[in-house]
């Protein structure tokens, strides 16, 4: 399934081409570039409880692990950034993942963020937001690109910056014919109004609050007296968000949830209005019972039978943020030092990259040939319990350690395929059934 020529290409790039970008190639004392990235790699996934003794020993580099502690430098942070950069270039492969449904758009991405608690003492760094919340905070933005599998890295920002405040940059992401998927974090009219510009689409929730017209009459719609007069669970209405400065046409589509799921809702609500001092409106109440969507993609590109299953697709980018987390533990990390915590999490980065592009080529083989799906969390959990003899196998010998790993990850591939449930389709397994649903 993976072959030797697709790892190698990201593999012989990463740690050869790379390196010679910068003046980081030169051997500093007795660590070079070469283990210094397997190091940030490879090496602090392969250990549970990363130290600079550990790393040093993992190595077998004649460094002291104070040496090795003063090599983390903004030089150090500039090199694994370029690094991470091509890595993302190259580790894109042609195979890729084609439900029915999405083959209107040309590229699915999918944008959300996660932030951890860091030391206090990086607070001038990346600050938290105080009081009794975090002293030091950091955010990953990260976009996930569905059809190919692959990762982009968008940028590690200050946890006290909203997902909002970063939404603009999105734009420069998507390009024509390419649709985008984002949380109510993400909800800004002037965005989706530049999207729409460039011919891209978008797809999110309805942010409560924002002014609806109608597209026929520019008349403004009482959303909740509109949906307390239907009866059925689907309603489509063509809208115009916001106002003159920002005014969005698009479709609204109104799913009706469950009893248990609204009073859910509304049980969240009062909550967190409780917390505030507030109290909710009848009319944010009333909302509880559907989930409201938008999106500039017409009817014909993306039926409304589809848009549901479609939105779920969200939560694939929480199942990565889990297993950066889980697995990578990228929010682990004690350091004080500015430069060593952003050479830990770029190089966690890179090896997340590294991970989907294998996972990308293998999904979309598995998909086209039998219809089944490999398991991201399979595969991160196999290659971890290798990580270490890879390690120490790739210091020896690139091109052999290579095959070896390859042999070892095909063996496991069926391992790894996820287990079918008739009773619970996977969210790829929806879109394939209600796009032939929605067009028979």
């Amino acid at each position: 399934m993976i072959t030797e020529k697709i790892l190698l290409r990201v593999l012989k790039k990463l740690l050869f081409q790379m390196a010679k970008q910068t003046g980081f190639i030169k051997r500093k004392g007795k660590l070079s570039a070469f283990e210094f990235i397997l190091l940030m790699t490879v090496g602090q996934m392969s250990m549970v409880h990363p130290s600079l003794s550990g790393m040093v020993e993992a190595i077998r580099a004649r460094i002291s692990r104070v040496a090795l502690h003063q090599r983390f430098t903004a030089q150090a942070v500039e090199f694994l950034l370029r690094c991470l950069k091509m890595v993302v270039e190259y580790s894109v492969f042609p195979e890729r993942i084609t439900p029915l449904a999405l083959n209107a758009f040309k590229r699915v991405h999918i944008f959300d963020s996660s932030s951890w608690d860091i030391n206090p003492r990086l607070r001038h760094v990346l600050p938290g937001s105080g009081g009794e919340a975090s002293q030091a905070n950091c955010k990953l933005q990260l976009d996930y690109e569905y059809k190919s599998g692959s990762l982009g890295f968008c940028a590690l920002t200050e946890g006290i910056k909203p997902d909002q405040a970063y939404s603009s940059c999105l734009v420069d992401f998507v390009d024509t014919g390419e649709l985008m998927i984002t949380d109510l974090g993400y909800f800004k009219l002037s965005v989706f109004e530049k999207l729409a510009a460039k011919g891209a689409y978008f797809l999110s929730k309805l942010l409560i609050g924002t002014t609806l017209l109608t597209a026929e009459t520019l008349e403004k719609i009482d959303l909740s007296a509109t949906l307390s007069r239907f009866i059925g669970t689907t309603l489509e209405i063509n809208v115009i968000m916001g106002n003159d400065k920002n005014a969005v046409p698009c479709r609204l589509i109104c799913f009706r949830v469950p009893k248990q799921i609204a009073d859910a809702r509304r049980r969240k609500l009062l909550k967190e209005a409780k917390k505030k001092g507030r109290t909710p409106s009848k009319h944010r109440l009333a909302l509880c019972d559907w989930t409201l969507l938008v999106s500039n993609a017409s009817s014909e590109l993306l039926p409304a039978t589809v848009v549901f299953s479609l939105y779920r697709l969200r939560w694939q980018i929480e199942l990565i943020f889990k297993q950066l987390k889980s697995v990578l533990r990228i929010h682990c990390s004690h350091t004080a030092k500015e430069y060593r915590l952003k050479c830990e999490i770029l190089g966690k980065l890179i090896m997340a990259v590294i991970i989907h592009g294998i996972h990308s080529s293998m999904n979309a083989r598995m998909w086209t040939t039998r219809k089944r799906e490999i398991s991201l969390d399979k595969l991160y959990k196999r290659i971890q319990e290798r990580a270490f003899s890879f390690l120490q196998n790739i210091l020896h010998n690139v091109v052999t350690a290579i095959k070896q790993f390859l042999r070892e990850i095909n063996r496991l591939a069926r391992s790894c395929i996820k287990s079918r449930q008739p009773s619970r389709k996977t969210t790829l397994e929806l879109l394939e059934h209600f796009h032939a649903f929605s067009i028979s």
